[in-house]
C-alpha cells in the first residue's frame, strides 16, 4: 500500500451512498479520507461520510496523543482540512442514530511502520505543508505524521520566514536530510539545482525580475531563483521582500557571482511561487552546489 500526505489522493475521499458499502469499507479495512466538520468540546473529530456521520475518538486521532508527545492543538487544527482514517465500528445512540466509530492513529502506524520507518537519508519523498513557523516549514510526510524543514534547508538564498518560500496546503518535493531515534529532519534546496543549472536559466544583457534578499553596504543580494542570487550596486530606497528588475551585466562561474543593476523596483513584496525542481525522485548520496572552479566547495553528503 502507498502512503501519502493527507489532502494528496483524491481517490481517497469517500461519501458513502449506503450502510452495506460502510460495512464493506470496514471489513475491507480501507484507507478513507473526509474533511473534519467540527471537534468538539472532548476534541473528537467528526467527520462526513454522506450516509452517516463518523467519529475519530481523542486516542484515535494521531499517534501519541494518548501519552501526551502530540498535543490536542494536532486535532483541533484539522477542522475543515481532510483526515485519513479507517473504521473501526459503529456505534446506536438513544435515538436509533448509527454512528461509525474511526481511527486516524490506525492509519499512522502502517504508515510509519511500513513506509516512514524505512526511509533512508537521501531519498526523496512527497510531502504536504501543514504549517509555517518562523523557524522553519512543518510538512505532512504521510498519513497526516509531522516533520519539519528548517529554514536554512528550504534555500541556499537565505530569507526571512518560510512564506517567502511556501505556502500552507502546498504539495512539495522533499529530501530526508537526518534521521535521529525520535524526529525526521528534511531539506529542500537540495532539489532546487546547482549554483550552475540555475545560473544556465540567465544569459548576461537580460533584464529579469528578482527579489531582494539583503540590503548591505556595498551592494544589495537579489534572488533569481530560490538556489540563485546576483549582485547589485546599493540602493538606498529599497527594503528586503521587495520584487525588482534587474539587468544582468555578467554571469562569472568560476567566481560563482552574478552582477546586476536594479532597473525598477515595484511596490509589492514577494509572494510564494511555484517551485522549479532539477531533481523530483528516488534517491541521492551527494549534492554539489558550488562549481568546480569555485573558491568555496558548498555541499551536502546524505
Amino acid at each position: 500500500m502507498k502512503f501519502y500526505p493527507e489532502g494528496q489522493n483524491e481517490n481517497l475521499l469517500r461519501s458513502f451512498d449506503s450502510l452495506e458499502d460502510v460495512k464493506i469499507a470496514m471489513i475491507n479495512q480501507s484507507v478513507i479520507e473526509s474533511r473534519v466538520l467540527l471537534c468538539d468540546s472532548e476534541h473528537n473529530l467528526h467527520v462526513d461520510l454522506g450516509i452517516i456521520r463518523g467519529i475519530i475518538p481523542r486516542e484515535e486521532g494521531a499517534i501519541g496523543i494518548d501519552d501526551g508527545s502530540t498535543r490536542d492543538i494536532a486535532l483541533i487544527s484539522k477542522v475543515n482540512k481532510p483526515v485519513c482514517f479507517t473504521i473501526l465500528g459503529f456505534e446506536r445512540d438513544d435515538f436509533g442514530n448509527t454512528t461509525a466509530i474511526l481511527s486516524r492513529k490506525s492509519v499512522q502506524l502502517l504508515c510509519k511502520n511500513n513506509y516512514i520507518d524505512k526511509l533512508c537519508e537521501g531519498d526523496i519523498i512527497n510531502a504536504r505543508v501543514t504549517h509555517l513557523e518562523k523557524f522553519g516549514a512543518f510538512i505532512d510526510i504521510g498519513a497526516g505524521i509531522n516533520a519539519l524543514i528548517p529554514i536554512d534547508m528550504l534555500s541556499v538564498s537565505r530569507i526571512n520566514h518560510p512564506r517567502e518560500r511556501l505556502y500552507e496546503g502546498e504539495n512539495i518535493k522533499v529530501v530526508l536530510r537526518k534521521r535521529e531515534p525520535d524526529k525526521l529532519t528534511f531539506s529542500l534546496k537540495e532539489l532546487l539545482g546547482t549554483w550552475q543549472e540555475n545560473a544556465d536559466l540567465y544569459k548576461a544583457g537580460e533584464t529579469v525580475m528578482g527579489t531582494v534578499r539583503s540590503i548591505e553596504t556595498y551592494g544589495v543580494f537579489v534572488e533569481l531563483m530560490p538556489n540563485l542570487a546576483g549582485l547589485a550596486e546599493p540602493c538606498d530606497y529599497l527594503f528586503e521582500g521587495q520584487r525588482v528588475a534587474v539587468y544582468i551585466k555578467s554571469v562569472l562561474p568560476d567566481k560563482m557571482k552574478i552582477k546586476l543593476v536594479v532597473v525598477e523596483a515595484f511596490e509589492e513584496s514577494e509572494m510564494a511561487e511555484d517551485l522549479t525542481y532539477f531533481i523530483s525522485e528516488g534517491h541521492i548520496n551527494r549534492f554539489d552546489y558550488s562549481t568546480p572552479n569555485a573558491p568555496k566547495e558548498i555541499s551536502t553528503i546524505f
